[in-house]
């Protein structure tokens, strides 16, 4: 295997030169990078459909447009292009990321960083061969109800953590990933993996470790009976959804002419650290949320909500039968921007990250260890609930991205 490469230099001055590439629903995350008057541009924006690309004039005016990405391959490998934030479908992330960093193009990669195990270790290989910059999209770890969530633990308030659960209330669901490619395992795995790997990531940074063995359980419970298909064509999420329409969920039409993924998964987890943990997701719940219980040797804490006016409860101080009045009770604060101001966040950080190289809070190995986690769990759930051990990470990607 050939010896990694010394990374392109930082561009400490002027503004970074960014593609977005892929301008669906994420593909607006570029607009941070004006909005907060960050040290970078948007030069040029890709996607293969017409309509797309001339929506995006009114986000990134001075962007050149481009249906294919090949040639922005050639502006990197000539200088002219210095990072890239990728906002496509799950299933090109691979082989695009893979590509652009083979260029000499920094890399955000929206998660998940792959759609399966393997795909994830190319990736991480090309970064570490090439040496090229890669920072993969888990904005919940900026959230400030998962922040909260960390900086608690990290002062020690409910002691060492021993388990972590999570619920995720997908209200909507049916709407946001059963009318178009995210039903398509295909394209997703699962959505245990796709919509999971956000809180995969967040357990495993709330618990300190990774998931080690996993043993899931689920099914196409509601979705895979209704008959109305067809699909949305070209139009994105925000062009067919409807906040007030839809309910219950069996009334939905529209959905994608290929619904294989399942709408209600249940997993265990054992950590490397001996820590447990299980991840419930629901895909026709009437509300939409997470809650995190987080269970340590000196107390429990929860979140109730998990955006604006959401609060922390921790009972810590006495054994006792229910009660509402929590020993603690922290306000979860309220930032302006996507995902409760994580978004902007996010960009903010992957632009200084390119420009100095400077520690960020999402991990390349974490983003592959929650896609391991994803992948292993639907092994399980498709397999009657077998449990699957995660495939090590190789440790010259790991000594690198450490």
């Amino acid at each position: 295997m050939p010896s990694p490469q010394e990374p392109s230099p930082p561009r400490t001055h002027g503004n970074l030169r960014l593609a977005v590439v892929g301008l669906g629903l994420r593909g607006t995350l570029g607009r941070h990078v004006a909005e907060r008057g960050l040290p970078a541009r948007v030069v040029a924006v890709c996607d293969p459909l017409a309509a797309r690309r001339e929506r995006s004039r009114e986000l990134y005016p001075e962007a050149a447009h481009y249906a294919d990405h090949r040639p922005l391959l050639d502006r990197g490998a000539n200088g002219g292009l210095d990072g890239v934030l990728l906002t496509t479908p799950d299933d090109t992330h691979e082989e695009l990321a893979s590509s652009f960093l083979e260029a000499g193009v920094a890399v955000f990669v929206d998660k998940p960083l792959a759609i399966t195990t393997a795909g994830c270790d190319r990736v991480l290989e090309a970064a570490r061969r090439t040496g090229t910059r890669l920072y993969v999209g888990h904005n919940m770890r900026h959230m400030p109800v998962v922040r909260t969530l960390r900086e608690l633990i990290v002062k020690g308030t409910i002691g060492e953590v021993k388990a972590v659960w999570c619920r995720h209330f997908v209200g909507h669901g049916g709407d946001f990933y059963f009318k178009d490619w995210h039903a398509d395992r295909r394209r997703t795995t699962s959505l245990l993996l796709q919509k999971g790997a956000h809180d995969l990531d967040v357990i495993h940074w709330l618990a300190g470790g990774y998931t080690v063995r996993t043993q899931a359980m689920g099914g196409l419970t509601v979705y895979g009976g209704i008959a109305a298909r067809g699909g949305q064509g070209e139009r994105t999420m925000t062009e067919w959804y409807d906040p007030d329409a839809n309910w219950p969920p069996t009334s939905l039409t529209g959905l994608h002419d290929v619904v294989d993924v399942e709408d209600l998964s249940m997993m265990n987890m054992r950590l490397d650290n001996g820590v447990f943990a299980t991840y419930q997701q629901c895909h026709f719940t009437p509300d939409y949320w997470r809650n995190y219980t987080v269970i340590g040797t000196h107390g429990r804490m929860e979140n109730f909500g998990d955006t604006e006016g959401a609060v922390v409860k921790v009972w810590n101080s006495r054994r006792s039968g229910y009660r509402e009045d929590a020993d603690l009770v922290v306000e979860v604060p309220s930032e302006e921007g996507g995902h409760g101001g994580a978004d902007p966040q996010l960009v903010a950080e992957f632009v200084d990250f390119v420009r100095t190289g400077i520690p960020t809070l999402t991990s390349p190995i974490a983003a592959r260890q929650a896609v391991a986690a994803g992948c292993a769990a639907t092994a399980s759930l498709r397999a009657d609930g077998i449990p699957v051990d995660i495939p090590t990470l190789p440790a010259e990607l790991l000594g690198h991205f450490a």
